[in-house]
């Protein structure tokens, strides 16, 4: 079975459009069953009814014309009850529909399967044949694995067509073709899809058509003289290595690399008119798939070399091609995985959105997203990303999704929205002098999260009182090899220089889990629960010595700093990190450095701090929830994980609890607690967060002003009473619901309800 069901999912992705990709499925799935019939009825939204897309057995004029709603026929019985259906006698069956056109007469049994993507009921997959038998358990399980398998794929092609601007007869022009992702980061953007493509994986690259084909002949040429030349090299470099016969799989690579072989079919294809990398692709997939459908194992095993040698092509190409790669006016950013790396590619001025197919909204990139105020939509698993290219987007970074080839009127609605947004954010400029104070005279300091140079601008042109959390980890990310102690003291420097005399927190090196250093790879299974953080820079004291040695130089005659530890799980983790900064600070003075200790601060992150604020509390000078992180150890979430980002959420009642015994026991020691997460940059939550006590709220510069004109809209006795009555609430729909319907009644909804232009 497993067998079978590889090859026919490997042809079905080979396959150019859904149609073909449909008359694969019905094809093999008839021969792999013996069966007489098989067809698939897809489920066409618009007007609710199962449409028959494909079939091989029943009469093909009735494709696209035989339809059923889903309480008609065994189809629709199938389709609504999301289950199989398995019968010996289908036409006694109470819910059998008789279409004269199939000549489906002649089949007596049945079995169908629903065709299920990520909860979306997309279709139903039929066997039927004409004598009189129960599908036995084998075959039922088979059908079933196999519309599990084809869901993707067909979902896939779908969304494929759907952006191409074909609907499924390939004629039908369709506008507005929406996707669902999450929210990244709050804005809209109407602009032109560039894609970034992973390296050298070829079943990503998408066809293109050229016009320059001399050109693209130049480019494949190119490369194909520069994998020889590797080749050669490889081959001479590990001659003494290797065996004669051994050393005769270089020969085999040069001979596909021959005008007469692979590359001559590429050239052949090139001449049609698309682009080296569509081409390759389409030569080196033919190659591997009739490879891989061999019975013979050593030929099976041929088909990783085509696949190598493909690679190799495909890498010289994307490297000709990202010289000379132009980035057009209003760009958006579109790939498989997004890296802070991408958006510092781009021109200043042209980047206007970002899409992501994995990472959530708490994603390190849309958390940058949001310091920089670029509209984001992370986690769209279906989006077919690799044929954007060119193509006219709108991403809605409020409501998470994606819509190509918008048409007239929706263009129109964004582009009002966008318009909004830009005239209240100009207003919410007004405030940048004024304190962030309550109605009722309470003062909160708002401070901001800072990583990059950029956000320094960003923070004092909004009235920052300060910096939360400087992320140390960003400048280490930049480089190709650790920051030495000169070089990371003239970075943290001028960035206490800039803020000063105000406060700049500095998180320790905070590495691991989804932040990684090329230069200090770390593979683990589960890396959130793994070696990150506090955990890594005590095994390395030396990284950890360099830098906070650092820190205290950078800090002399300016005493505004203040050192965070992250990802601290117990007593014994901030003893060891607070005798190792005390080392450094004697260090530092018998250099004759005259600083005094700065203030050391606590991460309360993982669940076990939470327990532990009051022991922790003793020994630290401030503590600071880190809401991210907490949130997501509290509910067993991984925040990067689209799939379940839906569980993701800061309002859950049980990291209330938590947040509110934080501040109890930090306070009770006497000390000050602030909260640095994505929670505090949230206006509607800030006015629980000062409710419930925090001595300040750290935040991205976007959000500061917006959190502060509310904050100064509110009393404190509003906010305590609203608190008290969410903390009884135990549910986070209803928590966000009671939230927002509160601040309504306040008039205060344009801020906790952006982009109300927009209708259904």
């Amino acid at each position: 079975m497993l067998g079978t069901l590889r090859k026919i999912v490997q042809e079905v992705n080979a396959a150019k459009d859904l149609k073909i990709a449909l008359g694969i499925i019905v094809q093999r799935v008839k021969e792999a069953m013996h069966s007489q019939v098989c067809s698939v009825y897809l489920l066409d939204e618009d007007v609710n009814r199962f449409v028959l897309m494909a079939t091989d057995g029943l009469n093909k004029r009735a494709i696209g014309k035989v339809s059923m709603a889903p309480n008609e026929g065994l189809v629709g019985l199938v389709g609504s009850r999301e289950e199989p259906l398995n019968l010996e006698r289908a036409s006694e069956h109470p819910r059998y529909l008789y279409f004269a056109e199939t000549g489906e007469e002649r089949y007596a049994s049945f079995l169908g399967a629903p065709i299920i993507h990520h909860r979306r009921l997309l279709g139903v997959l039929v066997v039927q044949e004409k004598e009189r038998r129960h599908f036995d358990e084998g075959e039922e399980a088979f059908l079933v694995t196999m519309s599990a398998q084809l869901a993707g794929v067909i979902a896939h092609a779908e969304a494929t067509g759907s952006i191409a601007g074909l609907g499924r007869q390939g004629k039908k022009v369709i506008r507005d073709t929406r996707f669902s992702g999450i929210a990244g980061a709050p804005g809209a953007a109407i602009g032109s899809a560039l894609v970034v493509l992973p390296p050298a994986d070829l079943e990503v690259v998408p066809d293109k058509k050229i016009k320059e084909i001399e050109d693209e002949l130049a480019l494949f040429q190119a490369a194909l003289e520069s994998v020889r030349a590797d080749m050669r090299m490889l081959s001479d470099k590990l001659a003494n290595q290797m065996r004669r016969e051994e050393r005769a799989l270089f020969d085999v690579y040069l001979m596909m690399l021959d005008d007469c072989a692979l590359a001559g079919e590429v050239v052949k294809v090139i001449r049609t008119g698309q682009w080296a990398q569509g081409a390759l692709r389409q030569v080196v997939g033919d190659h591997v798939q009739r490879f891989e459908l061999m019975e013979d194992a050593y030929l099976r095993e041929r088909a990783s070399d085509v696949r190598d040698i493909g690679r190799r092509l495909l890498a010289y190409l994307q490297q000709a091609r990202q010289q000379t790669l132009t980035y057009p006016d209003n760009t958006i950013l579109v790939s498989e995985e997004l890296s802070p790396t991408m958006l510092g590619d781009v021109p200043d001025g042209k980047l206007v959105g970002l899409v992501s197919v994995l990472g959530s909204g708490n994603s390190h990139v849309a958390i940058l997203a949001r310091a920089l105020g670029i509209p984001t939509v992370m986690g769209a698993i279906d989006l077919p990303y690799s044929k954007l290219d060119g193509i006219e987007l709108i991403v809605d970074g409020y409501r998470g999704e994606i819509i190509a080839n918008p048409g007239d009127v929706l263009r129109q609605q964004y582009q009002t929205l966008v318009e909004e947004d830009r005239q209240l954010s100009r207003g919410l400029d007004l405030l940048r002098g004024l304190p962030c104070e309550t109605t009722d005279g309470f003062r909160i300091p708002l401070w901001v999260n800072t990583g990059l140079l950029a956000d320094v601008v960003r923070a004092q042109e909004r009235g920052a009182e300060g910096v939360g959390l400087y992320r140390t980890e960003v400048p280490f990310m930049m480089k190709e090899r650790f920051p030495s102690e000169k070089e990371q003291l003239a970075i943290y420097r001028e960035q206490l220089q800039a803020f000063h005399p105000l406060p700049v927190t500095m998180r320790t090196l905070d590495i691991g889990g989804d932040k990684s250093l090329p230069y200090f790879p770390i593979k683990e299974e589960n890396p959130f629960l793994g070696w990150r953080g506090i955990r890594i820079t005590l095994d390395h004291p030396e990284i950890f010595l360099v830098q906070v040695r650092a820190m205290l130089k950078a800090s002399e005659g300016l005493d505004n700093l203040r050192i965070l530890l992250p990802m601290i799980s117990g007593l014994q983790e901030l003893e060891e990190a607070l005798r190792l900064i005390y080392r450094a600070w004697a260090e530092v003075r018998d250099e004759g450095v005259d600083v005094p200790m700065p203030p050391v601060g606590v991460m309360i992150e993982v669940p076990a701090a939470v327990y532990l604020t009051r022991e922790l509390a003793r020994q630290a000078d401030f503590i600071s929830v880190g809401s991210n992180d907490l949130t997501q150890y509290l509910l067993a979430v991984d925040r990067n994980n689209p799939r379940v980002a839906g569980l993701y959420d800061y309002l859950h009642p049980a990291v209330l609890e938590a947040l509110q015994r934080v501040v109890n026991e930090a306070h009770a020691e006497g000390k000050p607690v602030s909260i640095c997460g994505e929670m505090a940059g949230d206006p509607s939550v800030a006015v629980l967060l000062i409710a419930m006590g925090f001595d300040s709220l750290s935040m991205n510069a976007t959000n500061l002003p917006k959190v502060k004109w509310l904050l100064r809209q509110v009393g404190m006795a509003e906010a305590k009473e609203l608190l008290t009555k969410v903390m009884l609430v135990d549910n986070p729909q209803v928590i966000r619901s009671t939230l927002q319907l509160a601040l309504r009644e306040f008039g205060l909804s344009r801020l906790i309800n952006p982009g109300t232009v927009l209708k259904g």
